[in-house]
């Protein structure tokens, strides 16, 4: 869901990250290597795409770090490289894997997904719950056989509500997941697009607003 882009080529970054969020994943862009530590330290990603030749922290670095700290963040290496032994040298590093350049984006975005079902407990592609049915793969979703029409960002809060299979996820949890660090936490933008989503749902409601406590990080909702 949440996926950092460490990049020193600031347009390359950018067109990766924007191709990213339309297929549904919250993205920040860095372009150095401590910036991505830096980033890596304050969030939980569930995937970098991370080029090798960072700026001031080598991106071979930042994967040792990410080893050594037992992160369960994914790496997809990128590099103008796509020689035998520079894959081979990445995935020692302990990148999860390798994409050279240039490349297809296609590919990229299937690979950064596969890369998060592996972050992720193993899930089935097409997730149901409560007449709602999403294909993960696809982006399309149904109730009762009806298709919904819903955005990029609706989509990716209704798999993170299905996928938690009847508990509950609190607005945090969501901001965290969904939206990336750029986002104000007081803009109220989770409870917009949740009312949202509702309302797409239909009749009758399914979404259920629910009282999680401040340990839980306060109100919540459940599918």
């Amino acid at each position: 869901m949440r996926v950092l882009v460490a990049e020193d080529e600031e347009i390359l970054a950018e067109l990766i990250a924007t191709g990213l969020r339309r297929a549904g994943f919250a993205v920040d862009t860095v372009y150095s290597g401590d910036a991505a530590l830096a980033y890596l330290g304050l969030h939980d990603y569930d995937v970098v795409v991370l080029d090798r030749d960072l700026p001031r922290v080598h991106g071979d670095d930042v994967a040792r770090k990410l080893v050594a700290d037992e992160s369960r963040t994914r790496i997809l290496m990128l590099t103008a490289s796509s020689s035998m032994e520079e894959r081979v040298k990445g995935l020692d590093l302990g990148a999860d894997d390798y994409l050279g350049k240039p490349f297809e984006f296609p590919e990229l975005v299937s690979r950064v997904r596969a890369l998060r079902r592996r972050s992720a407990r193993a899930l089935p592609p097409t997730l149901e719950r409560r007449g709602v049915r999403l294909d993960t793969v696809e982006r399309t979703a149904d109730r009762d056989g009806m298709a919904l029409d819903l955005s990029v960002k609706e989509l990716t809060v209704l798999q993170i509500l299905l996928e938690a299979d009847g508990k509950a996820v609190t607005a945090q949890q969501l901001l965290e997941r969904a939206w990336d660090a750029q986002t104000d936490p007081l803009a109220g933008v989770v409870r917009v697009c949740v009312g949202q989503l509702g309302v797409k749902l239909g009749d009758p409601a399914l979404i259920r607003t629910v009282d999680v406590g401040l340990d839980g990080g306060g109100g919540g909702y459940v599918l």
